[in-house]
C-alpha cells in the first residue's frame, strides 16, 4: 500500500512537471515571435568550446534584401510556399542516405530555426522529433518574414559567428543593411559548414557554390512569393540594439 501510495505521489510530480514545461515553452515560442532567443545552445556550445561568441541581432528591414535572397536560393528556394517541411527533398535525401555514405540533409529554413534556436546539435531521432514539432510550432504562430529573420539572426556563419550582421562585420567591414549580391552569397556559401569555410578570403569552394548561388538568386527573383519576402513590410518596427 506504501509502495503505492509513493508511487501514485511521483506520478503526480512528474505530471505536474511535464505540464509546467509545456505551458513553459508555448509561452516562449509565443514571445519569441517579438522577442530574440536570450541565447542559445549551439551558441552557449561553441563560446564554452574556445570559438568565442560574436552576435547582434537586427531586425528585418536592417538586412539587406540580397542576404534574404541568397540564403533562400541557398538552402530553401520553396520556403516562401512550404508549411515547414520540404517533401519531396526529404524523400530524395533518405533515398540518397540508403546508397551513400554521406549523409545529405533535407532542413528547411524553418527547420533549421527550430534546431538553431529551440535544440542542439545533432542527428538523433529524438532530437529530430522534437525538432519537427518546434517546426510545426513556428509555422503556426510566427509569420515567414520572422522565421527568416530569425534564421538570418541566430544561424552560424563562421567560427563564433553567428547572424548576418556579426557575418557581415566580421567579413566585410559593413552593416548587413549594405552587403552586396557577391557577399551575400558568399555568406550563403559557408552555411552548410560554417567552421570549414570562410566568406573571405574565398576558398574555391565557397567561389565556386557562390557563383551556383548568384545563378539560382537570379532564377529565383522574379518569384512572386519571394519579392514579398525581399520587400520590408510595414508590421516590421525597428529593435533598439
Amino acid at each position: 500500500m506504501i509502495k503505492l501510495s509513493f508511487l501514485l505521489n511521483v506520478w503526480r510530480k512528474v505530471k505536474r512537471a511535464f505540464i509546467i514545461l509545456l505551458a513553459a515553452q508555448f509561452i516562449y515560442i509565443i514571445l519569441l515571435r517579438w522577442i530574440d532567443p536570450p541565447v542559445t545552445i549551439t551558441q552557449l556550445t561553441n563560446w564554452v568550446s574556445g570559438y568565442g561568441l560574436k552576435r547582434d541581432y537586427i531586425n528585418f528591414k536592417e538586412m539587406s534584401p540580397n542576404i534574404r535572397l541568397a540564403v533562400m536560393a541557398s538552402e530553401d528556394q520553396l520556403f516562401p510556399d512550404h508549411n515547414g517541411f520540404d517533401i519531396k527533398s526529404i524523400k530524395k535525401a533518405l533515398e540518397t542516405n540508403k546508397k551513400s555514405k554521406r549523409i545529405r540533409g533535407a532542413s528547411t529554413i524553418s527547420q533549421q530555426v527550430a534546431k538553431n534556436v529551440f535544440l542542439w546539435q545533432g542527428r538523433s531521432w529524438f532530437r529530430k522529433g522534437l525538432e519537427v514539432y518546434f517546426t510545426f510550432m513556428i509555422e503556426l504562430f510566427w509569420s515567414k518574414e520572422r522565421i527568416l529573420e530569425m534564421y538570418l539572426n541566430v544561424a552560424e556563419m563562421g567560427k563564433g559567428i553567428f547572424g548576418v550582421e556579426a557575418a557581415a562585420r566580421s567579413y566585410f567591414k559593413k552593416s548587413a543593411s549594405k552587403l552586396t549580391r557577391t557577399e551575400s552569397a558568399r555568406i550563403a556559401a559557408c552555411l552548410p559548414n560554417p567552421k570549414k569555410y570562410k566568406a573571405e578570403p574565398v576558398s574555391p569552394y565557397v567561389a565556386r557554390r557562390a557563383a551556383w548561388i548568384l545563378r539560382q538568386m537570379n532564377n529565383l527573383e522574379g518569384d512572386e512569393d519571394v519579392q514579398k519576402l525581399l520587400a520590408v513590410p510595414k508590421s516590421v518596427k525597428k529593435k533598439s540594439k
